[in-house]
C-alpha cells in the first residue's frame, strides 16, 4: 500500500505507518493541492489535513485511492458523497478533539461572562488603567444559568459534563433526540430549536457543518436570543451569519460571543476586531501538542486498521 499524507506535522505520531508501509511526506512544508493533484494516481491512500480540498476533480485523477483518512473530526474539506460513491472509505479522528474543543468551549464562556480578555486589555493601557472601576466591569456569572447546546454529539456531551460542574441548567437541540436514559445521565433536557434560542443564556455551537446548518444562527435567530445571551462557537464558521452577528453585537441585540472559529477560514471581519463585546481565538480548538499528536496516532489507527482489519476504523458513513 502507498500511503500520501499532504502535511508536514508530528511526524513522531506516524511511526506505525512509517514501519509498516510507502509513506510519501512533504519536507518541511505542506504539499499544494496541484502536487497532490499531479501525484495521488500512484497512490492507494490519502491523509490530509482538515483544510486540504479533496474534491471530485482530485478523486477522479486517483483510480487506485481505496481510503481518504482525515486529520480531524470535521470532513466538509472532502466530497464524501462522491468518495463512498466511488467506493472509497472515508475515516476521521473524533476522539482525540472531545476534551480539548470541550474546554476551550468552556473557557470562551468564562471568558465572555467575566469580561477577562476586555479587563486584560484594559490593564496594559496605562490611560484605560486610570479609568477602571468596578461598575463598569460587571460580569455575569455561568453558575445558575442555562446553557444550550447546538449539537449533542461527543463534543456536546462532553461540554455537558463540564457545565453541569460549574453549576448550570442545560437544555439541548440535535438532528435526533437522544435516548432517554442519556438524557438522565447527563441531566438535559431536549428543547425545540427556538426554545434553544429563548431560552439560553449561553449557547454554544457544537454541531457539524452541512447545508442544513448552513447559517442556523442568523439575523432571525439572533432577535430570538436572550439580550443578556452569549453565545459561543467552536464548531464551524459559516453555522453563524457573521455579518448579522456584528450587527447583533453592536446594538446589543445578544450581551456577547466567544468565537474560535469565522465564517470566511481562519479570519474574523474587521468589524469584530473593533468590538469589546466577543473573544476570540484563531481556531485552536484541538491547538494542543498532546490532543495533534493523539490525532496523528488516530490517523494512523485508521489506516492500519483499514489494511490490516485488526482494529476499529472511525468511518464516516454519509456526509
Amino acid at each position: 500500500m502507498k500511503i500520501l499524507v499532504t502535511y508536514d506535522m508530528f511526524r513522531e505520531g506516524y511511526a506505525a505507518l512509517e514501519r509498516r508501509y510507502d509513506v510519501t511526506f512533504p519536507d518541511k512544508r505542506d504539499f499544494s493541492y496541484e502536487e497532490v493533484s499531479a501525484m495521488i494516481a500512484d497512490y492507494d491512500i490519502l491523509c490530509p489535513m482538515f483544510n486540504f480540498p479533496v474534491d471530485r476533480a482530485l478523486i477522479d485523477r486517483a483510480p487506485k485511492l481505496k481510503l481518504i483518512a482525515n486529520y480531524a473530526v470535521g470532513y466538509n474539506n472532502i466530497d464524501v458523497a462522491y468518495a463512498l460513491e466511488k467506493g472509497i472509505t472515508v475515516a476521521n479522528t473524533p476522539d482525540p478533539v472531545i476534551a480539548p474543543t470541550a474546554n476551550l468551549a468552556l473557557g470562551l464562556m468564562i471568558d465572555a461572562a467575566r469580561r477577562i480578555s476586555e479587563c486584560d486589555r484594559k490593564l496594559r493601557k496605562q490611560k484605560e488603567r486610570m479609568k477602571i472601576s468596578v461598575l463598569e466591569n460587571m460580569g455575569v456569572q455561568i453558575t445558575g444559568q442555562t446553557l444550550g447546546i447546538f449539537g449533542m454529539g461527543r463534543i456536546g456531551k462532553a461540554l455537558c459534563k463540564r457545565a453541569r460542574a460549574c453549576g448550570m441548567d442545560v437544555i439541548y437541540h440535535n438532528r435526533s433526540r437522544i435516548d432517554l436514559e442519556e438524557e438522565t445521565r447527563l441531566g438535559v433536557v431536549y428543547v425545540s430549536f427556538d426554545e434553544l434560542l429563548a431560552q439560553s443564556d449561553f449557547l454554544s455551537l457544537n454541531a457539524p457543518y452541512t447545508e442544513e446548518t448552513h447559517h442556523i444562527v442568523d439575523e432571525i435567530a439572533l432577535s430570538r436570543m436572550k439580550p443578556s445571551a452569549i453565545l459561543i462557537n467552536t464548531a464551524r464558521g459559516p453555522l453563524v451569519d457573521e455579518y448579522a452577528l456584528i450587527n447583533a453585537l453592536k446594538e446589543k441585540t445578544i450581551l456577547g460571543a466567544g468565537l474560535d472559529v469565522f465564517e470566511f477560514g481562519d479570519h474574523p471581519l474587521p468589524g469584530l476586531l473593533e468590538l469589546d463585546n466577543v473573544v476570540m481565538t484563531p481556531h485552536i480548538g484541538t491547538q494542543t501538542v498532546a490532543a495533534r499528536l493523539d490525532m496523528a496516532h488516530d490517523v494512523c489507527r485508521n489506516v492500519i486498521g483499514f489494511i490490516e482489519g485488526d482494529r476499529p476504523v472511525s468511518r464516516v458513513l454519509r456526509p
